[in-house]
């Protein structure tokens, strides 16, 4: 079983909110009995503001209830299915020595994924629309150096970024027709 969020916090909120026992608040926040008993008795946790474990997702007030009536029984914890997203949405910040690298994984990525859009294309690898424009009618003021290589390899995105991006542009892609 999974600890729940900050769980002196919740212990506290648990013992100031429902009649739970001891021991059923100690193993659901990972806390020994006499913890708990302390923070009951007002001799631990005096200035810890209770967190609503409801509020927050990882308990049905069905749950306690079921609880409440049943001494014998144990909080479980909901556990989120869908994994914390790792980043945001926003733009990745790009160290200083892999920054020159992005025209040569623009290149890459439009010599061998023509069907990706430019907005795709400036999602994988942190770039913007302009610089892909330059590097694809060859105005770019870099272009003599530019050399294709893949965005993976040069560490702009992850293998799984670029795979979903080509395997959500495949339906655009045109394949040559056989005569």
């Amino acid at each position: 079983m999974t600890e729940p969020l900050m769980p002196m916090a919740t212990a506290v909120w648990l013992i100031d909110n429902t009649s739970l026992s001891f021991l059923q608040v100690a193993k659901f926040c990972g806390l020994h009995e006499l913890e708990v008993q302390g923070i009951a008795d007002e001799q631990v946790a005096v200035n810890i503001v209770g967190l609503d474990p409801v509020s927050n997702g990882q308990l049905t007030w069905v749950e306690i209830e079921r609880c409440q009536n049943d001494q014998s029984e144990m909080l479980q914890i909901i556990i989120d299915e869908v994994p914390a997203k790792t980043r945001s949405g926003g733009a990745r910040y790009t160290p200083v020595s892999k920054r020159q690298d992005k025209p040569d994984a623009i290149s890459w990525v439009l010599r061998n994924h023509p069907e990706l859009t430019d907005a795709q294309i400036s999602k994988l690898v942190g770039t913007t629309k302009p610089t892909i424009t330059a590097i694809r009618d060859r105005s770019h003021w870099n272009m003599s150096n530019i050399k294709p290589v893949d965005p993976v390899l040069l560490g702009l995105c992850k293998q799984a970024e670029l795979d979903a991006a080509v395997n959500k542009a495949a339906p655009r892609r045109v394949e040559p027709q056989e005569s």
